[in-house]
């Protein structure tokens, strides 16, 4: 590729990804999230969750004198409390979905995982060090909603990495492997 559009794209993936460390004539060729279906199902559990509170809160506001003043209040301390634990699950989740990210560059992928707040980790694997990738569907809701894992094979330790929940086309699949193969068949002719 002319280096002149290599730097124009490198300085194009700094700007859109400032948060990664890319070499110098590193640019980004993909750019992979979780599938939307699990930012649905968070907003959906976390709506769920704040309308069967709302529906309590109703309960204890339109019910007859089962219970006195204070037991009252008492409910109305317990459900806010609830809907507060309801909504901070909620963003930190979403805070959680967005923390999740593969990026395939042309020399590495990296894979940044956040499992909670403090849980994270970053995965920086070479190219040419891939043995293999694939996108694996295991269920007929991963078929339907079409989204499943995809591996990543490394050689030496052959440690295998994952990035589960992925809404992968076959087309972006295609393309990772072809540059895979590309970085292998580069270092082969450098060591050459």
């Amino acid at each position: 590729m002319d280096e002149s559009l290599v730097k124009i794209r490198h300085e194009r993936s700094k700007k859109d990804f400032p948060e990664l460390k890319l070499e110098e004539d590193e640019y980004i060729e993909f750019a992979f999230s979780r599938a939307r279906i699990c930012l649905l199902m968070i907003l959906l559990g976390t709506f769920g969750g704040l309308i069967l509170i709302l529906l309590a809160f109703l309960l204890v506001l339109l019910g007859q004198s089962m219970i006195d003043e204070m037991g009252k209040n008492f409910l109305f301390i317990i459900l806010f409390a609830l809907l507060g634990a309801a909504l901070l699950i909620g963003l930190i989740s979403i805070r959680v979905y967005h923390g999740n990210k593969l990026f395939v560059t042309n020399k590495h992928i990296i894979q940044m995982v956040m499992n909670t707040l403090i849980s994270t980790s970053i995965n920086i694997i070479d190219l040419a060090s891939v043995e293999d990738a694939s996108f694996r569907q295991d269920t007929i809701l991963q078929k339907m909603l079409n989204y499943g894992t995809f591996r990543l094979s490394t050689v030496g330790d052959e440690t295998t990495y994952t990035f589960k929940y992925s809404d992968i086309k076959p087309s972006e699949l295609k393309a990772v492997t072809d540059l895979i193969t590309r970085a292998k068949n580069n270092k082969r002719n450098k060591d050459n």
